[in-house]
């Protein structure tokens, strides 16, 4: 079974210039069937500051109302997506930007309003992809490059992008031998988030709940460990954490940062 990598970028390899064509090129560069998705929440609130539309989050979590919805749209599906796009082309990639409206790629359901009122989110399941689309693009050796975006009843939905990529890896993890790959500036998950060289370098199920009770991991890095185990238990083969140049090289694969298995 063919390789595929489903790797998600976000943090400050997006908000760095120099960082983001770096990690292009080494994208790029992998010989195999790969897919990217992308975050850009620091872009749309800077952006949204300028017309005037204000960030609400709620343990981190970004509240979607109609007008913040209009502006992830426009930044996350227009603007970062078509410059990361662009630059892929420029390394001879095949680049498609995409959102999960497009072909019906990532059909969601609109999260009900619980003790939050979330807005215009989206939540997925593996059941939601149309992995026949995407294994045919894929197969066409053109390489998807997803926004945060999904899609119900007319309407876009914001979606986060961690669990885009989880769920991506799981509904292809049927045609190929996946690969998911998480990036952010962090060399891996610290057992301490004080000192950068405490990387833990391989993390099971039993020992993330051990260390989760002991207060061990920041909120960032906690939606990136559910969704990275979600993936280990339903058929992806392997999901590395960890900062982007150490987990791209010209090879297309090294085992460094954070291994989580099973």
């Amino acid at each position: 079974m063919n390789k595929l990598y489903v790797i998600k970028i976000g943090g400050n390899v997006l908000d760095d210039e120099k960082s983001l064509q770096h990690f292009l090129k080494d994208f790029a560069s992998i010989q195999a069937p790969k897919i990217l998705i992308h975050g850009g929440g620091k872009i749309a609130t800077k952006l949204g500051e300028q017309l005037g539309i204000k960030s609400n989050y709620i343990k981190g979590r970004r509240i979607t109302d109609a007008p913040t919805l209009d502006l992830v749209t426009m930044v996350y599906g227009g603007l970062v997506n078509k410059q990361i796009v662009a630059q892929l082309q420029a390394h001879h990639c095949n680049a498609i930007g995409l959102t999960g409206a497009d072909g019906n790629l990532i059909k969601a359901t609109k999260r009900l309003v619980g003790e939050v009122d979330f807005g215009f989110v989206g939540d997925i399941t593996p059941d939601s992809v149309n992995s026949t689309l995407l294994y045919f693009l894929l197969k066409q050796n053109v390489i998807p490059v997803f926004a945060p975006l999904t899609h119900a009843n007319g309407s876009m939905l914001n979606t986060n992008a961690d669990t885009i990529a989880s769920v991506l890896a799981i509904a292809l993890s049927k045609h190929f031998d996946t690969r998911l790959i998480f990036c952010f500036e962090k060399t891996g998950v610290l057992a301490d988030v004080t000192k950068e060289d405490s990387v833990i370098t391989s993390l099971n199920r039993s020992s993330y709940e051990e260390l989760l009770k002991k207060g061990a991991f920041h909120d960032g890095i906690l939606p990136k460990l559910e969704n990275a185990f979600q993936a280990i238990q339903s058929g992806v083969k392997e999901v590395l954490i960890g900062e982007h140049t150490h987990l791209i090289a010209n090879t297309g694969y090294e085992t460094k940062g954070t291994l989580i298995t099973l």
